[in-house]
């Protein structure tokens, strides 16, 4: 039994990284651009941010307190890889960095942030995750 803010993380992470599949597969989103302008450094980057997802989502819902780590690195991973293949690029200014210019999925990555760092998540995993 966990709280309701790490179910829904969970599910989030699961759905998150299924998407982040299809993006590093289709060179379209964050993930595939990363893979495609960085190189074989954006493809190992690509990589850990999909498994970090995937594997954080059911390490947390077999609670494994490296699930909660691997979840929260999951969780930032997208604002920090917009900023990496941003960081040098003309045109976008500091909030299009950081949102990516998609308000939707700016809100649910945020979410899944705010469900991952909400006191109940933090305690109960602290509490109970081994």
């Amino acid at each position: 039994m966990q709280p309701q803010t790490l179910q829904i993380a969970t599910w989030l992470l699961y759905l998150n990284g299924f998407f982040a599949l299809i993006s590093f597969m289709d060179k379209r989103d964050w993930i595939g651009y990363a893979r495609v302008d960085k190189g074989s450094i954006g493809s190992l980057v690509g990589i850990l941010v999909l498994v970090s997802f995937i594997g954080g989502g059911f390490l947390m819902a077999n609670d494994r307190k490296v699930g909660y780590k691997l979840a929260l690195v999951a969780a930032f991973s997208p604002f920090a890889l917009r900023i990496w293949v941003l960081w040098s690029a003309s045109g976008f200014s500091t909030l299009d960095k950081i949102t990516g210019s998609d308000t939707i999925g700016f809100i649910f990555e945020a979410a899944l942030c705010a469900l991952l760092l909400h006191p109940h998540s933090r305690e109960h995993q602290r509490v109970w995750y081994s």
